[in-house]
C-alpha cells in the first residue's frame, strides 16, 4: 500500500542544495517601528490589595544569550555555569504602587542588584515580603524584596541551584526558607564531545509496550546520566532573613517541595535512578517523603518506578497512588487519587478515579472521599463539610464539577455542572478563592454562598460576569455583567467581602489598565496608566466576522483592513490568513466564537497583523475546526475539513469586497505551519504559503500527536493522508519553511522541516527553507524576528502583493 513507502523516500535527503548565506536582516520601517517598542509591565497584587507590583522584562533576548552553553538533559535545557533554565524569561525592573494612595506615583525598589536579571518570585506567608532570584555571570543569588520600604536585599551569594525549580519555599514564621543550594561536593562535568566511550549505549525492552510522545533533549548516554546527576543535585538549606544559613537536608536530586498549611511539616519529592533515555525527568523514578519542619524524616508516602509504559490515551495514568498535595482547608492533611481502572481508558468501570486523605502521621490507609466518573482534575476545597470536585475525560470532552462533603461519605456528592468542556458559551467560571488562616487558598465562601467569574463568551459577543451561588439549592444569582460594548473588560479579581473587583480595561486602540471597580458602582479607580506604543495601527479598521463553511458550521475571524484604507472605494487588496486547527467533538461547540473585536490590536512576533502596515488585509485567528462526532474522529476527514475551512474564509472576505482572491496568503506556527502545508498541498486557494516550526511526517511521530490518539499501525491511511511530506508532488504553491535550530516541542524538531525541503526541493517545488540558529519552538532573540519578519515580508511581496508582476532587475 501507498503509506508504506515512507522508509524508500529518505533518498531526498542526499539531494544538492543551494545555500544562500546572508546576515541578519531588518525587515521594512513600517514593520521595525511596531516589533522595537517598549513592553509594558506585568502587574501582581498582594492578597489584600494593598500593593501592586509592576515587574518590567525585555521583550526579546540577543543572539548572544541564546548562544551561551546549554546543556539538554532529560527535557531540561541548564546553563552548567550558572545553575538555571537556559531559556529563562528573566524580569529586569520591579515597582511598586501604595494601594491606598489614589494618584499615579510608582515607588522604585531601592538596592536591586546592577543588571536585573530576576526570577522565582515567591510571597512570604504574610505577604509583606517576596523573595526573588537574581542570575549573576557567576551563579544564582538569593534576594528578598520588602514590599513597606520598596527595598530589596542580597542573601546569599551564587550558590543556588535552580535546574529543577521549586527553588524557594518559605517557613511559616516568614523570617526563614528552604532554598536549593549547589552541594558542597559537587563533581566537575564531563564534556560529551571528548568523553572517551567505554561502551555502547544499549536499550532493552522485554515485552512491555511503552508507546510514548517523540520527547526532546533527552538523556542519551551514560556521560549525559552523569551530567545530569550533577546538574539536579543540590543540598537544601535554611537561610534566614538575615543571611544566616543552615544545613537543612544533605545532596540529593530534590524536585518539589511543598510545606504543610500549617508550617509543620514538608513534602519533598526526589528524582531517582534508573534514568531513562525515552522519557524526560518527571517520569524518572521518584520518593515522596514527609519531614517535619526541623527535618525529621516521619514517612515515606510513596515511592513511584520509572514511567516508560503507560497504558494507551491522552487519559491514561499509572497505577497506585498518585498527585499527592496538602489539603488547603486542614493544618496538615494528605490528599491523593487512585485509578480505579488501573490508569487504563480502553477498561470499562462505573467510576476511574476515587479521591482519599492521609492524616498525620501519615501511615496507613487513607480514608475514601469521593469517586469520580472522569479522571480528576482539580479539587477545591472550602470547609470541613464544602469541597468542590472536578474530573475530566478526553475522548467525550465531558467535564463534572461535584459538590462533596469531605467529613461524611455517607452523602452522596451533587453534581453541580456537567458540561462538553469546550462549550465555553455554558462555562458557568471559575470559582473565588480567598487566603485562609493558614495562608493557603480556599474557596470564598460567604453565608453558605459561593462565587463564580465567568470569561461570559455568549453568541451576541463577550460579556464577562460574577455569579452567586447556593450550591445547596444551586440557585443561581447575577451579580453583575460587564455593561460594555466598545471595551473588552476582564474580572482579574472579585472580593464578595468589599463587593468589589480589580478590572484589565482595553480596546483595540487604548492599552488594556487596571482598575478598581464596585459591582454596584459604575465607578473606576484606574491603578496603571499604561500608553498604546502602536500608535500607527490605532486607526486600522477591525472587526470579528461570522461566516458559515459549506457544512453548516459557525466560523469566524478577527478581521483587520489596511491603514487607511478605503472602505468606500474597496481596492482589492491581498489577504493573508492566520489560523491553527483544533479538534471538536461535536458541531455545536466547533461554531462557537470567542473572539471580541474590541481586544487591544497587540502584534507580537509571531502575528501577521504587522502587515496592514504594508497594504494586506489580515484574518486573524481564523475558525479552523476539525470535527469528529460520535465513533468518527476528527482526523478521518482532516484534509476535507482543512480545506473547507480555508474556503468558507475567503469567501467570507471576498463577499465583502476587500480582496483580490488570487492574492491569498496562508500561515500558521507549530500545527499551524502543518495546516498550511496541507492547504498548498491540497487546494488552490493559494499563491503561497509560510509554515513555521512545524511537523510535516507524521511516521516520524508514530504513537499519536497533536490530538490524535491513535498509532501510525492503527490508522496509517490517517497518518499517510495527513502528511504533508507523503504528498510532496502535489506542492505547485511557494511554501517558506521557517524552524528554529534548537526546536524541543514534541514531534517538531528541525529534521521535519530539512527533510521535507529536500523533498519538495527534489521534485521542483519553489520553497525556500529559514534555519534561525539557536532558537526553540518559539523565537526568542531579536536578531531572529526581526529576520524572521524580513523573510516573511520578502516572501509575501514576491508570491502574494506582486503575484504576476513583471520581475525588474
Amino acid at each position: 500500500m501507498k503509506y508504506y513507502i515512507f522508509t524508500l523516500i529518505f533518498w531526498f535527503c542526499f539531494l544538492s542544495q543551494a545555500q544562500e548565506n546572508i546576515n541578519y536582516q531588518n525587515p521594512s520601517k513600517e514593520i521595525l517601528e511596531l516589533v522595537d517598542v517598549e513592553r509594558a509591565p506585568s502587574v501582581i497584587f498582594d492578597e489584600n490589595k494593598e500593593f501592586m507590583i509592576l515587574l518590567y522584562r525585555d521583550a526579546y533576548k540577543s543572539i548572544e544569550e541564546l548562544s551561551k552553553e546549554e546543556l539538554r538533559l532529560g527535557g531540561l535545557r541548564i546553563d552548567p555555569k550558572t545553575n538555571i533554565g537556559s531559556r529563562t524569561t528573566y524580569i529586569n525592573n520591579v515597582r511598586i504602587k501604595d494601594l491606598s494612595k489614589k494618584d499615579k506615583q510608582l515607588n522604585e525598589v531601592s538596592g536591586l542588584p546592577e543588571n536585573p536579571k530576576l526570577a522565582n518570585f515567591s510571597f512570604s506567608p504574610d505577604q509583606k515580603m517576596i523573595s526573588m532570584t537574581h542570575t549573576t555571570d557567576e551563579g544564582v543569588t538569593l534576594w528578598v524584596l520588602d514590599l513597606a520600604t520598596s527595598s530589596a536585599k542580597k542573601l546569599t551569594g551564587p550558590t543556588i541551584n535552580a535546574n529543577l525549580g521549586n527553588v524557594i519555599n518559605w517557613f511559616e514564621d516568614g523570617n526563614h526558607m528552604l532554598v536549593k543550594m549547589l552541594p558542597s561536593e559537587k563533581q566537575a562535568l564531563v564534556d560529551a564531545s571528548t568523553a572517551l566511550p567505554t561502551g555502547p549505549t544499549i536499550s532493552v525492552n522485554e515485552g512491555k509496550k511503552a508507546q510514548n510522545r517523540t520527547y526532546q533533549d533527552l538523556l542519551k548516554n551514560k556521560t549525559d546520566e552523569f551530567n545530569f546527576e550533577q546538574l539536579a543535585s543540590s543540598e537544601i538549606m535554611k537561610i534566614s532573613l538575615n543571611g544566616t544559613q543552615e544545613k537543612w537536608l544533605p545532596k540529593n536530586m530534590y524536585g518539589s517541595i511543598e510545606f504543610s498549611p500549617d508550617g509543620n511539616y514538608v513534602m519533598i519529592s526526589t528524582v531517582k535512578k534508573p534514568f531513562s533515555y525515552l522519557v524526560p525527568y518527571y517520569r524518572f523514578p521518584s520518593e515522596t517523603v514527609i519531614y517535619s519542619k526541623n527535618a525529621e524524616k516521619l514517612e515515606t508516602v510513596i515511592e513511584v518506578p520509572l514511567i516508560e509504559d503507560l497504558p494507551k490515551g491522552f487519559m491514561a495514568v499509572r497505577k497506585g497512588k498518585r498527585n499527592f498535595e496538602w489539603r488547603s482547608d486542614h493544618p496538615a492533611t494528605l490528599v491523593y487519587a487512585v485509578a480505579l481502572d488501573e490508569g487504563d481508558p480502553q477498561k470499562e468501570v462505573a467510576y476511574r478515579d476515587e479521591l482519599f486523605e492521609l492524616k498525620a502521621p501519615f501511615n496507613g490507609k487513607g480514608r475514601s472521599l469521593l469517586k469520580t466518573v472522569n479522571r480528576i482534575s482539580r479539587v477545591q476545597w472550602g470547609d470541613e463539610h464544602m469541597a468542590i470536585a472536578t474530573d475530566r475525560w478526553f475522548n467525550t470532552r465531558n467535564q463534572k464539577s461535584y459538590l462533596f462533603d469531605p467529613s461524611d461519605q455517607t452523602k452522596a456528592p451533587k453534581i453541580l455542572f456537567d458540561r462538553n468542556y469546550q462549550d465555553v458559551y455554558s462555562d458557568p467560571g471559575n470559582l473565588v478563592t480567598r487566603r485562609n488562616e493558614f495562608g493557603s487558598n480556599v474557596i470564598n465562601v460567604k453565608k453558605g454562598n459561593v462565587y463564580l467569574v465567568g470569561r461570559g463568551y455568549t453568541k451576541e459577543g463577550q460579556f464577562p460576569f460574577v455569579d452567586q451561588l447556593d450550591p445547596a439549592s444551586e440557585k443561581k444569582t447575577r451579580l453583575y455583567t460587564t455593561s460594555y460594548t466598545d471595551k473588552k473588560e476582564t474580572i482579574m479579581d472579585f472580593d464578595p467581602k468589599k463587593n468589589e473587583m480589580i478590572v484589565r480595561l482595553e480596546s483595540p486602540t487604548e492599552y488594556p489598565n487596571y482598575y478598581k471597580h464596585g459591582i454596584k458602582s459604575e465607578q473606576l479607580n484606574q491603578l496603571t496608566y499604561f500608553e498604546n506604543p502602536f500608535k500607527s495601527l490605532q486607526n486600522v479598521h477591525k472587526e470579528v466576522i461570522k461566516y458559515k463553511r459549506e457544512d453548516g458550521i459557525d466560523l469566524s475571524g478577527t478581521l483587520y483592513l489596511p491603514v487607511n484604507y478605503n472602505r468606500e472605494t474597496k481596492e482589492k487588496m491581498p489577504l493573508i490568513i492566520w489560523a491553527y486547527p483544533t479538534e471538536y467533538k461535536n458541531k455545536a461547540t466547533a461554531g462557537q466564537n470567542t473572539q471580541n473585536p474590541n481586544e487591544f490590536t497587540y502584534p507580537y512576533y509571531g502575528s501577521m497583523v504587522y502587515w496592514v502596515s504594508k497594504g494586506y488585509v489580515v484574518l486573524d485567528d481564523a475558525s479552523f475546526p476539525i470535527v469528529g462526532e460520535g465513533s468518527e474522529e476528527p482526523n478521518d476527514s482532516f484534509r476535507k475539513q482543512l480545506v473547507g475551512n480555508a474556503k468558507a474564509a475567503i469567501d467570507a472576505v471576498d463577499r465583502m469586497g476587500y480582496i483580490d482572491r488570487n492574492r491569498v496568503a496562508v500561515a500558521g506556527h507549530s500545527y499551524g505551519a502543518f495546516m498550511v502545508a496541507n492547504l498548498l498541498s491540497h487546494s488552490d486557494l493559494f499563491a503561497a504559503g509560510i509554515a513555521r516550526s512545524g511537523a510535516y511526517n507524521r511516521t516520524l511521530t508514530p504513537f499519536g500527536f497533536q490530538r490524535e490518539e491513535r498509532s501510525y499501525w492503527e490508522a496509517p491511511e490517517v497518518y499517510y493522508r495527513m502528511s504533508p511530506f507523503m504528498h510532496s508532488e502535489k506542492m505547485k504553491t511557494p511554501l517558506l519553511l521557517i524552524h528554529g535550530e534548537a526546536d524541543n516541542n514534541s514531534g517538531t524538531y528541525p529534521m521535519q522541516s530539512e527533510r521535507y525541503f529536500n523533498a519538495l526541493k527534489g521534485l521542483g517545488a519553489t520553497a525556500r527553507l529559514v534555519i534561525l540558529p539557536k532558537e526553540s519552538h518559539g523565537y526568542r532573540a531579536k536578531e531572529s524576528i526581526l529576520h524572521l519578519l524580513w523573510e516573511q515580508d520578502q516572501w509575501l511581496d514576491q508570491y502574494v502583493k506582486n503575484k504576476g508582476a513583471e520581475v525588474k532587475d
